[in-house]
């Protein structure tokens, strides 16, 4: 078994608007893929990446990713408390341990993603959006623009 760590620093990219209350309320929209809702991140701060998700315009980063996992995983555990969190590497071109949620092509690879996951422990959940709210980041998350993109 691989040691499970978080990465040092998570990166969303995306537009400001969405961003900017992502880090003043620690809002996050969490989305229907494999059988699971799902919010991804990329454990890359690259340029290349305002284009491949784009139009994204800004990047939030967050310094404190044990805390925020935490956090967003208790806001989840409140919304939704018949599902069950986990989170991890995304892994390219193989079948991941974690799961069909946490497989990608090998295309997909200069994503670097690593992606929070919820599966409902009832067999007739439904798969809708679900906004949840974790408090401000502002203490360990900054937003940075692509233009004060620093290699």
């Amino acid at each position: 078994m691989q040691n499970y760590q978080r990465p040092p620093t998570l990166h969303r990219y995306g537009l400001r608007s969405d961003l900017e209350l992502a880090l003043t309320l620690g809002q996050f929209r969490l989305t229907p893929a494999a059988n699971c809702l799902t919010l991804s991140f990329s454990q890359a701060w690259d340029k290349q990446l305002f284009d491949l998700f784009a139009p994204a315009d800004s990047c939030l980063i967050i310094h404190n990713t044990e805390e925020f996992g935490e956090r967003l995983h208790r806001a989840v555990q409140r919304a939704l408390p018949s599902w069950a969190g986990i989170d991890g590497v995304v892994e390219y071109g193989v079948r991941a341990a974690l799961g069909t949620a946490f497989s990608k092509s090998i295309q997909e690879a200069p994503e670097r993603e690593w992606l929070f996951a919820w599966r409902s422990m009832q067999t007739q959940a439904s798969l809708n959006p679900v906004v949840v709210k974790i408090g401000s980041l502002e203490n360990f998350a900054e937003l940075r623009d692509r233009d004060t993109y620093l290699a």
